[in-house]
């Protein structure tokens, strides 16, 4: 997999960062000693300088007011040129290819060991998982999440994708943003499984080690297409249409369905650990 630095090569992004950093290096000043000055963080100015994140326009002018910098207005002007290309990315470089298979599948199958799938996810509980994000902005949470609402929206179409979700158990009773969250996000879960386009299984806890411990993965299938698959990685994800790693993530998926309660069984579980989460008085 490409790193982000290499992906991030030749974007406006990364040219903003790079006459950033020639500007910053040339006034002889660190990341942390421009960063005060501009008021934020030296990891700001590292992930403006690195592509990581994209400064707004008003912090592009907070740089170039910067007296030792030199700049000129320089990149104020230059940010202006490359507007097009400088608004916030929702989606990491990694994953930017996927939402556009995941909408034109005919069928999704997604096995997750330790969240909820984010097109089933409510947006109180997409908001706590982008929180635990390091260094994300707000502004950059709430993009991320609207982003991942967005998404879900290809499951309201009149011919919607068939979902087919594989859940462990310890996604129900992890309590992401608290109880209050995860009421609503059960119920979310327990409200889909009966819809007659969306399966929900569930690998009940007693089932101990299995296979999908190794990490989440999605299966995207397609009438005139090979299908795909999105692998989740600690550092990210990775897209793939390779026959050996789909066939092996198809074998998982084989394996994992085998150690899951059938569609009636787990719904009734959703149920009851629904009614074990409660809202605040």
């Amino acid at each position: 997999m490409p790193s982000q630095e290499s992906s991030q090569a030749g974007t406006p992004r990364a040219v903003f960062g790079a006459m950033l950093r020639f500007y910053r290096q040339q006034a002889g000043l660190s990341q942390d000693a421009l960063g005060a000055k501009a008021h934020m963080s030296g990891k700001t100015i590292s992930a403006y300088e690195n592509g990581w994140r994209v400064p707004t326009r008003p912090a592009a002018a907070d740089i170039d007011a910067v007296p030792e910098m030199g700049t000129d207005g320089a990149l104020t002007e230059l940010w202006d040129r490359l507007k097009d290309g400088m608004s916030y990315q929702a989606y990491p470089s990694w994953f930017q290819a996927w939402p556009a298979k995941e909408a034109g599948a005919e069928t999704l199958r997604w096995f997750e060991p330790l969240i909820v799938p984010g097109l089933l996810q409510t947006e109180d509980y997409a908001r706590a998982i982008f929180q635990t994000r390091f260094g994300l902005s707000g502004e950059e949470i709430e993009e991320r999440a609207g982003a991942r609402l967005r998404r879900q929206e290809i499951l309201a179409r009149d011919k919607p994708p068939a979902l087919w979700v594989i859940l462990d158990e310890g996604v129900l009773r992890r309590p992401v943003g608290g109880g209050h969250v995860m009421l609503e996000q059960v119920n979310r879960l327990a409200e889909a499984a009966r819809q007659p386009s969306i399966v929900i299984e569930v690998i009940p806890t007693t089932v101990g080690a299995h296979e999908g411990l190794a990490g989440a993965f999605t299966l995207a299938d397609f009438d005139s297409a090979p299908t795909a698959a999105y692998r989740e990685t600690a550092g990210g994800g990775q897209v793939t249409e390779d026959r050996d790693e789909v066939a092996t993530l198809e074998l998982t998926w084989a394996t994992l369905r085998s150690e899951t309660l059938p569609r009636k069984a787990s719904l009734t579980l959703l149920e009851e650990v629904a009614k074990t989460w409660t809202s605040p008085a």
